[in-house]
């Protein structure tokens, strides 16, 4: 018996996830392709050119950084069976930490120190859930408070009145940092940026989408880029990653076979808290090069709901982290025509999942999907706008609407968020 055979063994209470098969890499390509398609057409009917364009790609892609981030940091914990509520709080200090030390000592000095903070948050978590046992759930949320509180009574005495970079902090905003800068590919950056303008079918919004990976970059979203391929080789490639997904599949049978599970628990754990502070970090040094008191606006949460939508995955996370950057961009760039143009979109995306659910013999589901339809085209062609309070709420409406439709799809980590003691199974 092997360290691998972990991974295919289940506790007895809970059953087999229902025989669905995974969608493989090229299927995932096709959906996506499909729906840029769509998004396409719907370009062209409104003339809503602004929701596929480069700067609303570049945006996107910087809102969706901390989002990545905090539900990375989410991944490593929950694959070793620990729930990580309290990524919101774990960004709350990267943001302070960073913007401390980056406005002494330098943006890169910031970021290390945010990651630190992060992982300080992190190590609370492993100390109150891995050792003592507590709830998992209760512990995220007090530290969630606790970072709150914590930062708001560290920046009176941090900030106020100190002058630094040309300007002085108060008692919720601190000096500024220095930008890291930032990278952009010359010659392509400017032909993507001249063929999206062009207007074309389905080529221009292909070139917005890239232009926005390759246009004013900072070197943290490249760092933060890199991360998810590189947490995908350590935890399914490695001997390390096989040891972390065993404790939060079957710690007892992980412990049988010489794994130190508590060790490994305290490391994702520590590990998913600097991610979430990196992420913090990355909103007060790059995003605003300042912390800002409510600076994180419930990204640890939405990164959270990244993470499930991608099923525990970093490809399916990094497709959800974009997809909630994308429409919390809507909101920054004036999008009211933006949002108003997706709600045709929504019609046909619903449309195509009515025919989906229809042929799958799955009619409750399908009658649904068709009425919402009806709904969302009925709003779009009697309306010329969208409330602008609807357009600040859409990260937040999407993030509901996602999870809700992906939820029976998915499964987490069996032992996920389950006590255990060391030599439980003896």
């Amino acid at each position: 018996m092997s360290t691998a055979t972990v991974l295919d063994k289940k506790p007895a209470s809970q059953p087999a996830p229902g025989g669905r098969r995974k969608m493989s890499l090229p299927m995932v390509m096709i959906v996506v392709a499909a729906v840029l398609a769509l998004t396409s057409v719907v370009r062209m009917i409104t003339g809503a050119d602004g929701i596929t364009n480069v700067s609303q790609m570049s945006t996107a892609l910087q809102l969706a950084v901390p989002i990545g981030l905090a539900g990375l940091g989410g991944l490593w914990a929950e694959r070793s069976g620990v729930v990580n509520i309290g990524l919101e709080g774990m960004l709350i200090l990267g943001t302070w930490f960073g913007a401390w030390a980056g406005y002494q000592w330098g943006p890169w000095v910031g970021v290390l120190a945010g990651i630190i903070g992060g992982a300080i948050g992190g190590l609370l978590h492993a100390v109150v859930t891995v050792t003592f046992n507590v709830n998992h759930i209760v512990s995220g949320v007090a530290i969630n408070i606790l970072a709150l509180g914590a930062t708001r009574y560290l920046a009176k005495f941090a900030f106020e009145g100190v002058q630094a970079n040309g300007a002085v902090g108060t008692t919720k905003q601190s000096p500024p940092v220095h930008s890291l800068g930032h990278i952009t590919v010359p010659g392509l950056s400017d032909w993507l940026t001249t063929l999206n303008e062009k207007h074309w079918f389905l080529i221009s919004d292909i070139a917005g989408l890239l232009g926005g990976l390759v246009t004013d970059l900072s070197p943290l979203t490249l760092i933060a880029l890199a991360l998810i391929p590189f947490t995908w080789w350590v935890l399914w490639r490695t001997p390390f990653g096989l040891r972390l997904r065993s404790c939060g599949e079957n710690p007892i049978a992980a412990e049988s076979l010489g794994v130190n599970v508590i060790k490994y628990k305290y490391l994702a754990v520590i590990i998913s808290g600097g991610l979430a502070g990196l992420g913090g970090a990355f909103l007060s040094i790059v995003a605003n090069p300042f912390y800002l008191e409510g600076q994180t606006a419930g990204r640890g949460y939405i990164g959270l709901a990244a993470m499930i939508f991608g099923n525990w995955l970093p490809g399916g996370l990094a497709l959800g982290a974009g997809l909630f950057g994308y429409t919390d961009s809507l909101n920054l760039r004036g999008g009211t025509e933006n949002v108003h143009a997706l709600l045709l979109l929504v019609a046909l995306l619903l449309v195509a999942g009515a025919v989906w659910t229809l042929l799958k013999r799955k009619y409750v589901a399908g009658v649904v999907c068709v009425v919402a339809a009806a709904a969302m085209a009925a709003w779009y062609l009697t309306t010329n706008d969208v409330p602008t309070q609807l357009v600040t709420a859409t990260p937040y409406i999407a993030t509901l609407l996602v999870l809700s439709l992906s939820a029976q799809r998915l499964r987490m980590p069996r032992a996920n968020g389950q006590p255990y003691r060391k030599g439980q199974g003896k």
